[in-house]
């Protein structure tokens, strides 16, 4: 639970998309980063993410990917006008659930996470590594799943004072391009482990 309060990439991506689109537009993106730690879930039961901890190369070109998108959230939202914010909330759920699945996917620091994190607590003894993984992770992601929603809701609600002018929206669309450079700086600096 402590995990999933601490500030990261992935919170402050649902309080921020969340302060300007509102509620609904917050919990699609929650929904995209929780299926993000499914992924991550099956590839450390299935032994990917130890390949591509080992693997110098594959951690780059993943780093690289959420970086990039990182910064082409960040060029959108530095290019967005006030009408903009006002009217995100009616982009699809689709293209929201996908932003929040490519923003936690091309993390390579969660994957590792797992790695190191997931392993600590499977026991041989108490019988299959692989499906004391599978609820391993899924215990964690159903925690993150109510807590990122609590932070969408709250965040959401503050929406209409934070996006009540055009002059607001613009400096609100400016802070959020600010936290997407931030968000890709701190992940292009990151280090295998």
């Amino acid at each position: 639970m402590l995990l999933g309060l601490a500030p990261g990439p992935d919170n402050i991506f649902v309080i921020t998309l969340s302060a300007l689109n509102g509620r609904r537009a917050g919990l699609q993106v929650v929904l995209g980063l929780c299926s993000g730690l499914v992924l991550h879930t099956l590839a450390v039961a299935f032994g990917v993410a130890a390949l591509i901890k080992a693997s110098a190369l594959a951690f780059l070109a993943l780093k690289i990917c959420g970086v990039g998108y990182l910064l082409y959230l960040a060029l959108g939202a530095f290019r967005a006008g006030p009408q903009q914010a006002s009217t995100a909330p009616q982009s699809s759920g689709k293209r929201l659930y996908l932003r929040g699945l490519v923003m936690n996917v091309t993390n390579p620091k969660v994957l590792i996470f797992f790695l190191a994190f997931l392993p600590q607590f499977a026991t041989p003894a108490n019988g299959p590594v692989f499906w004391q993984i599978l609820s391993l992770g899924g215990v964690f992601i159903l925690i993150t799943l109510i807590e990122f929603s609590l932070f969408a809701l709250l965040a959401g609600s503050l929406r209409n004072v934070l996006t009540g002018s055009p002059r607001v929206q613009i400096i609100m669309n400016r802070v959020a391009g600010l936290v997407f450079v931030g968000l890709a700086a701190k992940l292009a600096l990151s280090q295998r482990l």
